[in-house]
């Protein structure tokens, strides 16, 4: 019996046991300084580019763009609430994610194989966009629990707003279903009700992210992640452009000191974080077949600019997970 077979026999879901845990999520963001998102309608296979139906030229014309431009690979496609005609189709992107270069380009082809062709000359063949792009992980073939928590998150977006919302494939973090990508800024969210799902994205469009959903930024490093949302905890700042990134440097084996924009009147804030490892007692995604292990971030130290009163928040914020 396949472990696919034995979670379908005992019933095992993992973002049902991460729940239960309690999993913390922040720092899980997948690493992509760009996002390629490409339209195909399905069925999709369990590797997203490997089982897209492409030829072997289309697949090499792929993978050599996104390694040369640091990009993730995703396959999209409409709600299935919302259908589209077949002719409506064919429609790719590329987002860069880069802190304060973040922009969307969209283009088209007839066909597949007019692929290589078009990202050969992206930027010629492509338009730039200035509407967000909102992307739910409603891969059931990965892992059956994006399908279940992910397509009911992608329909209320839907609903409000047809042409930002995309059902997408595997974005990493399946037991924190359901999963949301905020584009242009390579945000990931994390368990995201469909309930809350409008006043979400509604947030982010006003320029402000909430950190109870916040895996962390795609663009940043696991460490930078963890940095980021403490000092986020500890400012009360929601903006989405605020701490930026400044810098990171190893300390020792597993210490990282990350340096972030504090922004006027605050200064440079430095956030020392440490890495370590939990045992899970239960496999990380429903098909795993073994427990895992996943990776914390502790807070070592904060040192402010003068926005932050006193060191006691800065101690006392506990520790973030990273994978």
């Amino acid at each position: 019996m396949s472990s696919r077979d034995s979670d379908a026999s005992t019933g095992f879901r993992c973002s049902e046991a991460a729940r239960d845990r309690d999993d913390p999520f922040v720092a899980t963001a997948p690493p992509a300084r760009c996002w390629l998102l490409v339209e195909h309608p399905g069925p999709w296979g369990r590797d997203a580019l490997g089982d897209a139906g492409y030829p072997e030229d289309v697949l090499d014309a792929i993978d050599a763009f996104c390694r040369a431009r640091g990009a993730r690979f995703q396959l999209i496609r409409r709600s299935r609430s919302r259908g589209e005609p077949m002719a409506d189709r064919g429609r790719f992107a590329l987002v860069d994610t880069t802190p304060g270069a973040e922009t969307v380009r969209w283009g088209r082809v007839a066909s597949p194989l007019e692929l290589p062709a078009a990202l050969a000359d992206v930027e010629a063949v492509t338009v730039e966009s200035s509407e967000p792009v909102y992307l739910v992980c409603a891969h059931g073939r990965h892992d059956a629990c994006c399908a279940m928590r992910g397509r009911p998150v992608a329909a209320e977006l839907a609903a409000t707003y047809p042409d930002r919302t995309w059902e997408t494939t595997h974005t990493g973090g399946d037991r924190f279903a359901a999963n949301v990508v905020l584009l242009p800024h390579g945000l990931i969210l994390g368990r995201v009700p469909a309930t809350a799902a409008v006043a979400v994205v509604e947030r982010y469009a006003a320029g402000e992210v909430d950190t109870v959903w916040v895996r962390g930024r795609s663009g940043f490093s696991p460490p930078a992640q963890a940095a980021q949302h403490h000092a986020r905890l500890a400012f009360g700042e929601s903006r989405v452009d605020a701490l930026r990134v400044l810098g990171a440097e190893t300390r020792e084996q597993g210490v990282v000191e990350v340096t972030l924009d504090g922004g006027p009147g605050r200064g440079p804030v430095s956030v020392v974080v440490r890495e370590r490892w939990v045992a899970s007692p239960t496999p990380l995604t429903c098909s795993a077949g073994r427990a895992s292990s996943m990776r914390v971030f502790d807070l070592v130290e904060m040192t402010p600019g003068s926005g932050l009163s006193g060191g006691s928040e800065a101690r006392a914020l506990g520790a973030v997970a990273g994978g």
